[in-house]
């Protein structure tokens, strides 16, 4: 597919080795020519140096006739009329990142009015991710399926596991249906048979329902319970997206900013949460505002490595739950068994959003893409599809379908029914499948076959 991005910042940057990597021929716009030079010469793509709003520079870029035009710059305006010109030009599609939360407000107008395909607020996307660990307080990663009825979660299992040793087909189904996906061990990754026997260290990828997710945790982590009460360090647009889900939660949240005029905004518009004007990154202030009495200490602020040192700190200091919202995962290389648990990276998150509907764009064989994951350093990869059209993986028993190596059908969801399957059961039109996978690329149901 042809593809043109618009802004070559961290996002638009991981966008277009994404895109690459998928064979996708892609130009990336950018008005900062060393950027796009740069980009030129460690991706196969094309640049074109201006701004991507104007309408010479999208024809330059060949918009008119594209597939997906994606407006990915740090300005939302920017971003909002360059995603209505490339669409009154002739792109077929067109995807605009919005961030601010007055925009975020009318995004179906917008999109409805303007013509725009898809809207996306990582800072919106990040808060969700956040509330979804609250929820499993012992998960270091938690991504969500059809409409918040089943869940994924990462979690590891701590030493002298009650599971050490067990293997999953002892396991089987006593902690309800709670599926292990996934098995990352060491350096490796695999997707196990129900001979592989767990080892502690070792980390999982769950499958299941929110409440049997949640016994099969507290079986093993019995003294990790779920958050009432947060501390919060940053109170940028994450928190303020963030700050109304955890109020629904009922817990008592503290945010700590050091700019004076947005601890003064968030005060007023949030009168149940104390806002407390100061230096956050200041171990001082922190323990002044006794961090190791929360349950869970929450680092947003712009600076990486500031969220980082936040968030060790306050595992050393004996918080139960950090999470850290980190955009360079370069650093996290650099740091093991430092104390970080859960990582936020709004950006991949939006990326594997965004490719989740470029694939969907492509298929024509009969199944849509309605949610898309990557988990374990992207080498794991994990699709829901929708059965529109009867195929060859369709009214056959699961026991009869060869498929590839490296592949699992987690569930079924038909209907209102959620299936975890064994070999009799069968997928039919209108089925929802949740399928994993260590090959990449997978773009319809019928790539799980041989």
């Amino acid at each position: 597919m042809d593809i043109v991005v618009c802004g070559a910042g961290k996002l638009g940057e991981t966008l277009c080795r994404d895109l690459c990597a998928e064979d996708h021929h892609v130009v990336v716009i950018d008005v900062n020519k060393k950027r796009i030079e740069q980009m030129v010469n460690t991706v196969d793509l094309s640049g074109v140096v201006g701004n991507g709003a104007l309408l010479e520079i999208q024809l330059e870029a060949g918009v008119a006739t594209c597939d997906i035009f994606i407006a990915v710059t740090p300005d939302d305006e920017v971003n909002i009329i360059a995603a209505i010109t490339a669409k009154k030009i002739g792109a077929r599609y067109v995807v605009a990142r919005v961030r601010s939360p007055e925009y975020s407000l009318q995004m179906n107008f917008l999109r409805e009015s303007l013509g725009i395909t898809l809207m996306i607020n990582p800072d919106l996307v990040a808060a969700r991710a956040i509330e979804n660990m609250m929820h499993f307080p012992q998960a270091l990663g938690v991504d969500s399926f059809n409409d918040g009825r089943l869940y994924i979660v990462d979690i590891e299992l701590p030493l002298n596991s009650v599971f050490d040793g067990m293997s999953l087909r002892e396991i089987g189904r006593q902690h309800g249906n709670v599926l292990v996906g996934i098995i990352e061990r060491n350096a490796s990754v695999m997707i196990p048979r129900g001979d592989v026997v767990l080892q502690s260290s070792d980390r999982l990828y769950l499958t299941g329902l929110p409440s049997e997710i949640r016994a099969f945790c507290h079986k093993d982590m019995p003294r990790i319970k779920r958050p009432q009460s947060a501390l919060i360090v940053g109170g940028g647009r994450v928190t303020r997206y963030l700050l109304p889900r955890l109020e629904k939660m009922q817990m008592h949240v503290k945010v700590i900013e050091q700019n004076e005029a947005r601890a003064d905004l968030l005060a007023g518009d949030f009168p149940r949460v104390e806002v407390i004007w100061a230096d956050g990154t200041d171990q001082e202030i922190l323990r002044e505002e006794r961090l190791h009495h929360y349950d869970a200490v929450i680092a947003l602020t712009g600076v990486d490595e500031e969220n980082i040192l936040i968030s060790i700190y306050a595992y050393h200091e004996g918080v139960a739950k950090t999470i850290t919202k980190v955009n360079r995962t370069n650093l996290l290389k650099l740091l093991s068994n430092v104390g970080l648990q859960s990582i936020i990276t709004p950006h991949r998150l939006i990326a594997d959003h965004i490719i989740r509907f470029v694939r969907s764009t492509e298929n024509t064989e009969g199944a849509d893409i309605d949610a898309f994951y990557r988990l374990s350093g992207g080498r794991v990869e994990v699709f829901q599809f929708h059965i529109t059209n009867t195929s060859a993986v369709c009214d056959k028993p699961l026991y009869q379908i060869k498929m590839k190596s490296g592949v699992l059908i987690l569930c079924i969801i038909r209907d209102d029914e959620i299936l975890f399957p064994a070999g009799n059961d069968e997928i039919r039109v209108g089925d929802d499948v949740l399928v994993v996978t260590t090959r990449p690329d997978f773009r319809n149901i019928t790539d799980i076959l041989e």
